[in-house]
């Protein structure tokens, strides 16, 4: 057992109820169950800050989560999430889940829930509605409010509107977690706009997934970091989470300009690529996105993970789909084919536009966390990004055993601990008496993620045992549905 500090020692851990009611070197009594963890690390279980739960109504077990040593998960991330938060906790109880959840509420949720898709500021009355759902989904038990602000309608909002909303989250001891308004070009401009959030609305801010998005802002986050470094020197309380891999998963829709995206009574995408003058203004932002930010200059970078209209392309390239149509594989194309494919529902995509050095870099960081971005996925069901199953087991076994860019006490401590810190979680995220026993045991030594961006359903190897709540979830590598989480309501 380890935190960020203190060393291993080797001891045995009692549990009932439930609960861990004893470490010490030997424990006498009998039990139910000893689990001979000789060889393993016994970890707090692994705390998720941001993961995509949408299918867990569907997928109650969340094994890709679990399987990788997650016992708890922040949803609602990226401005997303479901509303209102009590119908929706009712639902998860009545249903039993695998692991503890926790929820933050959507700014563009609540946005769309007021104003829908316009490209406007709200009126006085709007914007107090949505402070009104903010309020309400924070007495719900929300960790705080998270913001998508590359997406809709989130992108449609000014910063003083996202502040007032944070203000009322803060009221209630919330965090702030943000998708950046840019992760490119404007990345830096990004980060300064969540600190001057955190700043106005007196709020903590997780840059969440946080990252330097295509080639021309490879090694920006030296930068980042220092503006981190410089918040948190005038007590401004700045952190981030990242997922530790070189490619992010969005919309293929993150290519088009949003003003492209407006939708009103008279107006939408598809009857504005009817008009030939509307349509070239919004390929040439496509073709500028493709050579400067998620596109990184090459249609190979661009990976579908998810496409209702095309699934044979799911895995595959917009170069493969280029040369599927005898089409050169040109910006220009790749642009026509995006507002096609938007044209037919969109479609999930893997952009492979993230440098390794910005990887390293930024999970360094001591106030970085790990979390996956991940989302519940299941074998056989679409292409997803592999750190749906594989991030927790990837850091452990590539970055600190293989690549020693991390300790392994660091690297615990960024996925237990300190997240738990940040929810404020205070009987969790650490091994002692009297905390709910989420514990993860993995073998150091093979511990070890199989997802590939070519072969993503495949979950890790090394974690033998895992525990949500006292009830052994993962025995022996098998899991087995237990349905032993719990809803986590912020009090």
């Amino acid at each position: 057992m380890a935190s960020s500090t203190k060393p291993f020692i080797q001891a045995s851990v009692g549990i009932k109820g439930g609960k861990i009611v004893k470490i010490a070197p030997r424990i006498k009594g009998s039990a139910k169950k000893i689990i001979d963890a000789r060889g393993l690390i016994v970890s707090p279980g692994f705390i998720d800050l941001h993961a995509h739960l949408e299918p867990l109504t569907l997928d109650p077990e969340a094994k890709s989560h679990v399987m990788q040593g997650v016992t708890t998960a922040l949803g609602g991330p990226d401005g997303g999430g479901p509303l209102p938060l009590s119908d929706y906790f009712k639902e998860l109880e009545s249903l039993g889940i695998g692991l503890n959840v926790g929820y933050l509420v959507g700014h563009n949720s609540v946005r769309n829930e007021v104003m829908g898709m316009e490209n406007r500021a709200p009126s006085e009355e709007e914007l107090v509605k949505m402070k009104g759902l903010i309020e309400a989904n924070m007495k719900a038990g929300a960790y705080g409010i998270s913001t998508g602000l590359k997406y809709l309608p989130g992108s449609f909002s000014k910063v003083e509107e996202v502040i007032e909303l944070s203000k009322m989250a803060a009221k209630y001891g919330g965090i702030y977690t943000s998708h950046l308004r840019e992760e490119g070009l404007g990345l830096i401009e990004g980060v300064q706009e969540a600190i001057l959030i955190s700043r106005e609305a007196n709020i903590p801010v997780v840059l969440t997934h946080h990252k330097a998005i295509g080639i021309p802002m490879w090694g920006a986050s030296k930068l980042t970091l220092a503006l981190v470094d410089s918040a948190r020197k005038v007590n401004l309380d700045i952190m981030m989470d990242q997922y530790p891999y070189t490619a992010s998963y969005t919309n293929l829709g993150v290519l088009i300009p949003a003003w492209a995206m407006e939708k009103n009574k008279s107006i939408d995408f598809s009857s504005r690529m009817a008009d030939p003058i509307l349509r070239d203004s919004v390929r040439k932002g496509i073709i500028f996105n493709l050579l400067n930010d998620r596109g990184g200059g090459d249609l190979k970078r661009i990976q579908f993970g998810q496409f209702s209209w095309k699934p044979e392309l799911e895995g595959k390239t917009l170069y493969d789909w280029a040369m599927q149509e005898k089409l050169e594989p040109t910006m220009e194309n790749g642009a026509d084919l995006v507002i096609l494919a938007q044209l037919h529902q969109g479609a999930g995509c893997i952009f492979h536009v993230i440098s390794e050095e910005d990887v390293r870099r930024i999970m360094k960081h001591s106030m970085t966390m790990i979390a996956s971005d991940g989302r519940l996925s299941v074998p056989g069901k679409g292409h997803p990004h592999p750190r749906a199953y594989g991030t927790f087991p990837r850091v452990l076994g590539h970055y600190v055993r293989e690549e020693k860019v991390l300790t392994l006490s660091q690297a615990l401590y960024k996925m237990t601990a300190l997240p738990a810190q940040r929810m404020g979680l205070k009987d969790r995220g650490t091994l002692k008496v009297g905390n709910y026993a989420d514990i993860t045991m993995f073998n150091p030594q093979t511990i070890k993620d199989q997802s590939t961006f070519e072969n993503p359903h495949q979950y890790p190897l090394g974690i033998p045992y895992v525990l949500v709540n006292g009830k052994l979830v993962v025995d022996r590598g098998v899991y087995k549905d237990m349905r032993a989480g719990k809803i986590l309501r912020k009090p």
